[in-house]
C-alpha cells in the first residue's frame, strides 16, 4: 500500500526539529531510521500530515565516553552500536544486543533512538537499557530533561517522551564483560518472543526482559532471589520468577503461557552466560 499524502521536511538541527514539532503539533511525526514509521504509514495506521526527518542531523550520531559513561546519539544505527570498538570493550551488552536486531539492512538503517521511542513490546534494546539503568535525554521547547530507563517505558508503544520532544542521547555505564542477552525470536521478523538481558556485578545482578509483556520490565523478583549467589541451583530458583508480576502477551506467534515459559528459560540461560564471563 501507499501512504497518505504528506509534507516532508528535513531540519538541520535539533532546535529546528523541535520548532517544527511545535508548529505542526499532532499532525507531525518524527522520522529517524524509518523502520517503524514508514510501514505504519503504508498500512495507513499512521497518517501524519508532516514528516520531520532528523536522520541527517549530524550532531545526533555518535558514540563517545564521558565521565564513566558512554553517550550514544539518537540516530546512531544498530550497525554502529554492534561494531563500536568502544562499546564492545566497555559496554558489550549493547553491542551484543544490536547484533540480534533484524537483518543487515535493518541494522544499517534503524536507529537506537527511533527504536526506543517507538517502544515496540518485542524490540530488543529495552531489555539492556533497563538492565544497564541507562539515562535518556529528551529535548523540547522547555529545554532538556533526563529520564531514567525505568521511567521511560510507560505501556504498549508508549514512552515518557512528550509530543513536542525529541530523544537526543542515551547514556549507559561502563560495565564488566559479565553480561549477556539471550533471545527467542519470531523467525520471519526477528522480533523477540522473549529477550533477556543480564548485567552481573559483585553486588548482584540486574535483569531486563522484553517481548513478554506490553512493555519491557526489570525482573526484580529474579534479582532479589539470586542476590549474590552464583550456584546452578540459585540460578534455577531465581529464573523461575522471570514472569512474576506481569501479564504476558498472547498472539498467533506464542501464547501467554509460552512467553512466560520462554522468559524463565532465557533468564536462566542469560544468568548462566553472564556469570560464566
Amino acid at each position: 500500500m501507499y501512504p497518505a499524502n504528506f509534507d516532508y521536511v528535513r531540519p538541520s538541527s535539533v532546535d529546528e526539529a523541535v520548532a517544527l514539532l511545535q508548529k505542526h503539533g499532532d499532525d507531525a511525526k518524527v522520522l529517524a531510521g524509518g523502520h517503524s514509521l514508514i510501514p505504519a504509514m503504508k498500512l495507513r495506521l499512521a497518517q501524519p500530515h508532516v514528516v520531520i526527518d532528523i536522520g541527517r542531523i549530524a550532531t545526533l550520531s555518535y558514540i563517545r565516553e564521558a565521565g564513566g559513561t558512554i553517550a550514544i546519539g539518537a540516530t546512531t544505527t544498530h550497525s554502529e552500536v554492534e561494531t563500536s570498538k568502544l562499546l564492545r570493550e566497555k559496554c558489550p551488552l549493547l553491542s551484543e544486543t544490536a547484533s540480534h536486531i533484524g537483518d543487515l539492512q535493518v541494522r544499517n538503517k534503524g536507529t537506537i533512538g527511533g527504536s526506543l521511542v517507538h517502544a515496540d513490546p518485542a524490540s530488543d534494546y529495552p531489555a539492556p537499557i533497563l538492565a544497564l539503568e541507562a539515562e535518556i535525554d529528551l529535548v523540547g521547547p522547555r529545554g532538556k530533561r533526563t529520564v531514567r530507563a525505568d521511567q521511560f517505558f510507560v505501556d504498549l508503544l508508549q514512552t515518557a517522551i512528550a509530543a513536542d520532544e525529541i530523544l537526543t542521547e542515551v547514556r549507559v555505564p561502563v560495565t564488566s564483560p559479565s553480561v549477556a542477552y539471550i533471545k527467542t525470536e519470531q523467525k520471519a521478523s526477528g522480533f523477540a518472543l522473549a529477550g533477556v538481558a543480564v548485567v552481573a556485578s559483585p553486588s548482584g545482578v540486574r535483569v531486563g526482559v522484553t517481548g513478554v509483556a506490553p512493555k519491557a520490565y526489570r525482573a526484580t523478583a529474579v534479582e532479589q532471589t539470586i542476590g549474590n549467589q552464583r550456584t546452578a541451583h540459585a540460578i534455577e530458583l531465581a529464573a523461575a520468577h522471570a514472569a512474576d508480576g506481569v501479564e504476558p502477551l498472547g498472539d498467533i506467534h506464542a501464547s501467554a503461557q509460552f512467553r512466560a515459559h520462554l522468559a524463565r528459560v532465557n533468564t536462566r540461560r542469560a544468568l548462566e552466560r553472564a556469570l560464566s564471563r
